[in-house]
Formats: C-alpha cells, sequence, structure tokens
C-alpha cells in the first residue's frame, strides 16, 4: 500500500501553515519502517487541485490542515474519516481550505479518492507574513503526533524517533531556507 502523508497551509500565514509545518516535523523526527508499504511525505501547500495526481497515485490518504470547528476551541484536534465528516467540520477559514475539499470530492466522484483521513487543528492566528505559531497550535502538536504515529502503526509502520523539533522549530527553520 502507497501511504501519502500531506499536509496543506499557507506557512506565510502563522498558524494557517500548521499542516505543512507537522508534516515537516513527523518527516523530520521520525524514521519509518514497513515490509509491506511506502510512506511518501508531501508539503501541499495551497495547491489544492494541483496535488489531484499526487493524491490519486496512493492508496492511503492522510491529510493534514488546519480547520474550523462548530463549538471547536483554538488548538482542538480531529481526526475523522473523509467519508464521516462530523457535519461540525468548517473547511471554510482560508480560500484553499475549500479547494482542497473540493478537490477530495472530485477525486471521489470520478473514483479516483484514495482512503482518506484527515487530521484537523483550529487556529489561533491566520496573520500575513508572520511565521510565529499560536502556544495553543503548539501545544495540539503533541495530540497530533500521537495521532499520526497510532494511525501509521495501525497500518503497519513501524518507527523509530531520531530527532525532537517541535512545529516552531521548524517553521523558523523554513522562515531560514526561504530567506
Amino acid at each position: 500500500m502507497r501511504v501519502l502523508v500531506l499536509g496543506i497551509g499557507n506557512v506565510m500565514f502563522a498558524d494557517e501553515g500548521v499542516g505543512v509545518h507537522f508534516v515537516k516535523m513527523i518527516e523530520n523526527n521520525f524514521k519509518f519502517t514497513s515490509d509491506q508499504h511506502s510512506l511518501k511525505f508531501v508539503d501541499g501547500g495551497t495547491l489544492a487541485n494541483y496535488l489531484t495526481p499526487i493524491m490519486a497515485d496512493s492508496d492511503y490518504l492522510i491529510v493534514v490542515d488546519c480547520i474550523d470547528a462548530d463549538g471547536g476551541q483554538i488548538g482542538d484536534v480531529y481526526f475523522f474519516d473523509f467519508e464521516d465528516m462530523p457535519k461540525s467540520i468548517n473547511w471554510s477559514g482560508s480560500a484553499h481550505e475549500v479547494e482542497m475539499l473540493q478537490t477530495i470530492e472530485m477525486m471521489d466522484l470520478v473514483g479516483d479518492r484514495p482512503k482518506t483521513k484527515i487530521i484537523g487543528v483550529v487556529p489561533k492566528r491566520i496573520e500575513p507574513m508572520s511565521f510565529e505559531l499560536s502556544s495553543e497550535i503548539l501545544a495540539s502538536s503533541d495530540l497530533m503526533s500521537k495521532i499520526i504515529l497510532k494511525e501509521l502503526k495501525s497500518i503497519g509502520f513501524e518507527y523509530n524517533q531520531i530527532d525532537n523539533k517541535n512545529l516552531q522549530d521548524i517553521a523558523n527553520e523554513w522562515k531560514k531556507e526561504q530567506f
């Protein structure tokens, strides 16, 4: 099985980039192995429908992004199967989220959507040209890490921790590489 972990978000808008930073953090901090499956981590940024070929090439997709949720508090983490998306979830926080939802729905219509799970977190701030993540998002990354590690283990991956960078470390590295 080909597994894709896809981080979505705009890293130049503070908490909006959590999906991208989180996926990079997991890829950086852990070494994954499986005799049966392959694993790929992708920074999807805000590309949405341009990611269709990459997503369609996988058998199992985990999307990590920020979301809105009725009654949700900043830093709340949600993990669900795309087919059973809670009605309280709202992907309308930014333009890319609507496009990603529409992209997944279009893939579903044509039969190209792999089994899809979503890890979503409610952001505190979406500020232009800020790489500083909120304390709530930083704290939520512990639960998000537990969720993704448990999910990957349940489908057949073993892992070893090889580093211990946090989300802000990863965001700072991205900023340094780009600027």
